[in-house]
């Protein structure tokens, strides 16, 4: 996705889509023998005849493959030319040198579904991707190859993301998919490195010569990458072009993109945006359907009035691409979610929502809008409109063609009042901060802000409840894995991510002489941690959780803690929340209980365990059995739920609901963990609550929107319910497995279908 524009500071923050690894865009269409693509001033021009192009993101491994033909097929049906996706590096090489490409990684799955469906596909190889995505898209393996530094001119990290970047583009070459090789392939996209104004690519542009997108949205942040931006850059191009595509380029949001590399645009609006050449087609590579959920805040909306007038604006102006991010957001299943707090749905108020179902009136107001674009594609094509002022706020921008073509686009850009104009003698009226389309220049077929298609709210029906088993973890000892090391270390250089979770430990030697031994005034524990999730214990008795947020992973735990005379264990679990997926340098920011750690209250006054042996363990002990499956559910005795205990995992039994509607899990009772069925991993879960009121109620689609301006659930979960694919269901027998962190109530978590 892409950084907000300047007024939007926070979101800039957040959103910064700084591609500073190849994300390649390969347009896959249906196939066609001697298909050729090339681009002028107007648009993109494919096999000959210029283009006016829908595109919509749908993210592979936010669903399953089960889920993939019906969502392409709605995509479809909604007036959609292209499907957009990203390449996720870390999802194909989890490990460096092993591939993964089955299940909800099949790309060549995926990418030859939408060709069968008669659409292009817009794929975007990052390496980095951002998109919310955990440590942006890159495997954590990379972190830790000797020497490296991301995004920058530096040897290792060319090295690997050269090798990832041709390894998928061979793998669609060997697929013939390619238009030199009379398949479907007809522009492709690399998103890498700055491109600065002190170098120019030159690239001879003719039908079928290769162009190379070299950027995403990384301008904003050049001046923080320093002196090896430029040599990457440059590296960057060269090495894109060498592999040899045959097929042109482009590049999101970089305004000096060199010749002949189309640079586009990201945001919630783009029609200020124009190309830095004459010669190249206007194209906004992702218009924000919405936005993001984060465990903590509340749920953003935008109204589908002003993304409808977001597009028609941009379309009037003379844009020729626009892609819908998210068009299906899907669902961050596993451990896939960054941030950190990003929560398990991606929904982003998208035109098809997270569990695959229309979200109504936005899909079907799209539907139409998209329509009358392509009625007035005839027009469109043709040149540049002139603009005539049809009042204060009002104004007409016209499109005719030699042959007689003609389409008007009448705005009204008023925020409160609807107007009655005159346009070519006739009258139209005009609501506030809408535009009409004329495909004829006559017939007003369809307006922003009037909507025609009825408002469905979608509806959670409970079908059962669960019958649970329950087995706690031990909090007070450590198996053979656990390893000592001198002080406190930063947790993701021990766990590689393998796990959410690692164990600090370490003992306190307590005098007899002590005085809170008498008075019952027990010693103060004071921790500080990078993040993100906490919990401690004494002599395996819990004293709590503490957890950062958002804004401030950062969380200190401070609390009176018993101990007796002799050894004491302080064991503290430090939990990761997903990684960070944006930033300069986010590689280098940490996670875990980096301290200090002190002990306050004592004879001494305040010692400091910082320094001292600490014993590791990385992951629970229930992970290293694979509680979550049905082989390592028999591991262990399950008994009969014993409470709100933290630690503690729980089993069940169900059978399939009948029919077809989306499932869904309702956890709103429970506290924070994870959840499997059937071994499928659906994700994270939290009732972590949106905090105060700001923001939330009614909201009006009129003026500027951005991403804190609609919202929902203040006060309320940030998520409640959890997506189960269809497809990881049996009609009976299924076993859902939950790890609760904090403790939870059993009795609250339901299956439920969703209909509309």
């Amino acid at each position: 996705m892409a950084a907000p524009p300047p007024l939007l500071a926070s979101a800039a923050a957040v959103r910064v889509r700084v591609l500073l690894l190849a994300a390649v865009s390969l347009l896959l269409a249906a196939p066609a023998a001697n298909a050729a693509v090339s681009y002028d001033h107007r648009s993109l021009v494919i096999n000959g005849r210029r283009r006016i192009l829908i595109s919509g993101s749908i993210h592979y491994p936010r669903s399953t493959p089960e889920m993939w033909p019906e969502l392409i097929q709605k995509a479809k049906d909604g007036g959609l030319d292209v499907i957009q996706t990203y390449v996720f590096w870390n999802g194909h090489e989890p490990a460096q040198g092993q591939y993964h490409f089955a299940d909800r990684y099949d790309l060549v799955r995926f990418v030859k579904l939408v060709s069968q469906a008669g659409l292009y596909v817009h794929l975007r190889i990052g390496p980095y991707v951002c998109a919310e995505w955990n440590f942006g898209g890159f495997p954590v393996w990379l972190k830790y190859v000797p020497g490296i530094s991301f995004r920058t001119d530096n040897g290792p990290f060319k090295a690997a993301m050269q090798k990832f970047v041709e390894k998928i583009v061979s793998m669609m070459k060997s697929e013939g998919l390619f238009e030199w090789q009379g398949g479907p392939i007809i522009m492709a996209q690399v998103c890498n490195a700055t491109v600065l104004a002190s170098f120019k690519l030159e690239l001879k542009l003719e039908a079928r010569s290769p162009t190379v997108q070299v950027e995403n949205e990384f301008g904003p942040m050049e001046s923080s990458v320093g002196s090896g931006a430029k040599p990457y850059a440059y590296w960057a191009a060269k090495m894109a072009v060498g592999t040899n595509t045959g097929v042109p380029w482009v590049m999101c949001k970089q305004d000096d993109a060199p010749d002949p590399v189309i640079n586009t645009c990201n945001g919630f609006y783009c029609d200020y945006f124009t190309p830095n050449r004459k010669y190249k087609p206007t194209m906004w590579t992702e218009a924000w359907t919405g936005w993001f959920t984060k465990f903590g805040g509340p749920v953003p909306h935008r109204p589908v009035e002003d993304l409808a007038f977001a597009v028609a604006r941009f379309i009037q102006k003379g844009g020729s691409f626009v892609n819908y991010y998210m068009y299906h957001g899907g669902t961050n299943f596993g451990r896939t979610a960054g941030g950190p707090f990003i929560a398990t749905s991606y929904d982003y108020d998208a035109p098809i929502d997270e569990f695959g179902l229309l979200r109504q009136p936005k899909w079907g107001h799209l539907r139409d809008l998209h329509r009358a674009i392509k009625q007035a594609e005839p027009a469109l094509i043709s040149g540049d409109p002139t603009i005539q002022s049809i009042g204060n706020y009002e104004k007409a921008y016209v499109f005719k063609s030699k042959n007689g073509a003609c389409a008007a686009f009448l705005s009204n850009y008023h925020m409160n009042s609807a107007v009655k104009i005159m346009f070519n003698g006739r009258h139209y009226d005009l609501p506030a901060w809408s535009i009409s389309i004329l495909p004829d220049c006559k017939t007003a077929l369809f307006n922003t802000a009037t909507v025609k298609e009825p408002t469905l709210v979608p509806k959670m029906i409970p079908v059962l409840r669960f019958a649970w088993q329950s087995f706690s973890e031990d909090t007070n000892s450590l198996d053979d894995s656990a390893f000592t090391k001198d002080g406190l270390v930063e947790q993701l250089s021990l766990t590689w991510d393998k796990s959410d979770y690692l164990w600090y430990t370490t003992n306190v030697n307590i005098g007899a002489n002590e005085q809170f031994l008498k008075s019952g005034q027990w010693p103060q524990l004071t921790v500080y941690s990078a993040g993100h999730s906490m919990q401690v214990f004494v002599n395996g008795r819990s004293y709590g959780s503490v957890y950062g947020g958002y804004d401030n992973p950062k969380l200190t735990f401070s609390g009176h803690v018993k101990m007796w005379q002799g050894s004491n264990k302080i064991s503290i679990l430090s939990s990761a929340v997903g990684l960070p997926n944006n930033g300069n340098h986010f590689e280098s920011w940490n996670v875990g209980v980096l301290g200090p750690v002190t002990l306050s209250g004592l004879n001494e006054g305040k010692r400091d365990l910082s320094h001292q042996k600490w014993t590791y363990q990385v992951g629970l002990k229930g992970e290293s059995l694979g509680l979550h499956t049905v082989t390592g559910s028999s591991a262990v005795e399950w008994a009969v739920p014993g409470g709100k205990q933290p630690l503690t995992w729980h089993k069940a039994l169900f059978n399939a609901p009948p029919g077809s509607d989306p499932v869904a899990l309702d956890m709103g009772s429970m506290g924070k963990g994870q959840m499997w069925v059937n071994g499928h991993h659906a994700g994270r879960y939290w009732s972590y609550r949106a905090a105060g009121s700001g923001g939330c109620g009614r909201c009006g689609y009129a003026g500027t929107y951005r991403e804190d301006r609609c919202l929902s659930g203040c006060g309320d979960l940030s998520q409640r319910w959890y997506h189960v694919p269809r497809s990881w269901l049996k009609p009976s027998g299924n076993l859902v497995v939950v790890l609760e962190e904090y403790g939870g109530d059993l009795a609250g978590v339901a299956l439920a279908t969703r209909t509309t």
